[in-house]
């Protein structure tokens, strides 16, 4: 003995379906679409970030320093270290662990990459800017920084893309918390 459901016919489990619209189902992993989103954020970060590293290589000595405004510099150094100069000299770990992150966001990426509009943005700025510093560190063993926003550690593009990737994915992070069922 079922019940009658909401559109006249009966319910072999004898429950009622629950009246309203399903939720849309979320989709996961990122198609094609958002793939050629990520690829193409991310070839831009890198192209970005290595002419202007190239440009600043060529028109700046080392450790000279240009001042455009009264609070920023184009102040060529060379940055063995990480996030401002921390862990300076430690290249074996600071190349292992961008690589590992580098694989990580690609595996999240796929994984979830289809639930915001926000996720091929923002890890394409996070694998671009941190495989163009890789592509640096492999190369050369350190990175070219020259922005130098005074009272403020000289910094690249490549830091530039990669902060607001971490903005952008906090951001869709949220995003997705707050409109995801609880």
């Amino acid at each position: 003995m079922g019940l009658t459901t909401r559109d006249g016919t009966r319910s072999r489990t004898g429950h009622y379906e629950v009246p309203g619209d399903p939720e849309p189902p979320v989709r996961a992993r990122a198609g094609a679409l958002g793939w050629t989103g990520l690829v193409a954020v991310a070839a831009a970060a890198v192209t970005a970030d290595q002419i202007t590293k190239s440009i600043a290589t060529r028109t700046l000595e080392l450790n000279e320093s240009r001042e455009l405004l009264p609070l920023l510099s184009l102040t060529r150094i060379h940055n063995t270290g990480i996030a401002f100069g921390r862990f300076a000299g430690q290249q074996g770990i600071i190349t292992f662990l961008t690589a590992v992150a580098i694989i990580w966001m690609t595996v999240f990426f796929l994984r979830t990459g289809g639930r915001h509009a926000y996720f091929p943005v923002a890890l394409g700025l996070l694998i671009g800017g941190a495989s163009s510093n890789l592509f640096d560190r492999l190369r050369a063993g350190f990175v070219t920084d020259f922005i130098h926003v005074h009272h403020w550690p000289i910094f690249n593009l490549a830091d530039i893309f990669i902060c607001s990737g971490v903005v952008l994915l906090m951001l869709g992070l949220a995003a997705h918390d707050r409109a995801s069922p609880r």
